[in-house]
């Protein structure tokens, strides 16, 4: 197995470190999927996550100026990697102003990604910095728990309102409740609401526009045919969704959130070159 890139362009680091920030705020530890083409963090839906799960996918070409690798063979040609996300985004960090980043898989005591940042430097030599970041190497046999999600069948689909909106909201509405109810339907309005014994807030919003799925018969909405006013709901943990709410450092072209009734809610944020998906179950 072999691992190695080189980011040149400032913008694209800046990028790549907005992207792992906002998995850094979503949590402690994830899967790196390398792959020929693309870049993958992962969360699977364990209980220990609180079931939610996220995939996150990058297009390596538009980022990285050097792109090489090698998986464990010619036909499972992936590389699969634990690691602790904020350990990545802290190194980073230290490369906002420098002349080049490398990422290497190395192997010094343990398995690690080499980050080595390269600084301005006044005299002829260059600095390096560099980070070692422990990282844990998945064998084959546990590949399939990673697999990318299926897409449910929804029974509704909507743009989302402003992230920055839809965050304040749920940020005062986590004072009331541990628990809020997103509700849409199929005429682009989308509800937020919580109802405890002493107080319910509703907070509304219309006009959002509904994603036109194409019918590939893979996944696609469950009622094309039902009431266009009638509303879908799921009950989702509060801190879940802020936590979701809140990391956003890629602000997505576009955001789209499907709910399975009663049983999930989904949302997928697309940008030009990450797209981000990330699962919240329902709760009773």
């Amino acid at each position: 197995m072999r691992f190695r890139c080189r980011i040149v362009d400032a913008g694209c680091v800046s990028h790549l470190t907005r992207v792992v920030n906002t998995i850094t705020k979503l949590t402690k530890s994830c899967t790196l999927q390398l792959a020929a083409n693309n870049l993958y963090f992962i969360l699977t839906d364990k209980v220990a996550n609180g079931g939610v799960s996220m995939w996150c996918e990058l297009c390596q070409a538009n980022f990285f100026d050097e792109y090489q690798m090698e998986g464990v063979s010619a036909e499972q040609n992936n590389i699969y990697l634990e690691l602790v996300p904020e350990n990545l985004s802290r190194a980073l960090k230290t490369a906002q102003n420098a002349k080049a980043v490398k990422i290497k898989l190395t192997n010094k005591h343990c398995p690690c990604l080499t980050v080595a940042v390269e600084l301005p430097s006044l005299s002829s030599t260059s600095r390096f910095v560099t980070h070692d970041i422990p990282v844990s190497v998945i064998p084959r046999r546990l590949w399939n728990d990673f697999k990318e999600p299926t897409v449910p069948d929804f029974d509704v689909s909507i743009y989302l309102p402003p992230i920055k909106t839809m965050k304040n909201v749920v940020e005062r509405m986590k004072n009331l409740s541990n628990f809020i109810v997103i509700e849409a339907n199929r005429n682009g309005e989308i509800n937020l609401k919580i109802e405890t014994d002493l107080v319910s807030v509703s907070t509304h919003f219309k006009d959002l526009g509904n994603p036109p799925w194409v019918s590939d018969g893979s996944s696609q909405c469950n009622t094309q045919d039902g009431d266009a006013d009638a509303m879908s709901e799921a009950r989702v943990d509060i801190k879940k969704l802020l936590q979701f709410l809140a990391g956003q450092q890629v602000h997505p072209n576009k955001a789209i959130c499907n709910i399975v009734h009663k049983r999930m809610v989904h949302f997928i944020f697309l940008h030009d070159d990450v797209s981000m998906q990330y699962f919240i179950p329902a709760v009773a």
